[in-house]
């Protein structure tokens, strides 16, 4: 099994979203984050002053699948999020040596 964090642009979530469940993927969680790369932050005017915006705000989606499905996740996750500007995000993949569902006790690949 993979867990599969991304870190994307707010506004590509239904996107993200709605491709991960034409392929089948039932659940995902989602996080308000903020961060930065590359980009850096940018600079904004407020009422005349100058203010440095360092973190800028991030949706992390984290999806939790089959060894078979990684692949197919982050062809869908990467096409639908791509804007192809600086500040896209990026993808992190985990193993996972166990995964419970607290409700019935199953384990393993019957828990996700």
């Amino acid at each position: 099994m993979k867990k599969i964090e991304a870190i994307i642009k707010p506004f590509k979530l239904d996107e993200v979203k709605e491709g991960l469940a034409a392929i089948g993927i039932q659940g995902l969680t989602i996080s308000e984050v903020k961060g930065f790369g590359r980009q850096k932050g940018h600079t904004e005017l407020y009422r005349g002053a100058e203010y440095e915006i360092d973190f800028l705000p991030k949706i992390k989606v984290e999806v939790i699948v089959s060894d078979g499905q990684c692949e197919s996740v982050l062809g869908v996750i990467q096409e639908n999020s791509k804007t192809g500007k600086i500040g896209d995000g990026k993808i992190f993949v985990y193993d996972l040596e166990q995964v419970v569902r607290i409700r019935t006790g199953e384990q393993g690949e019957n828990a996700v």
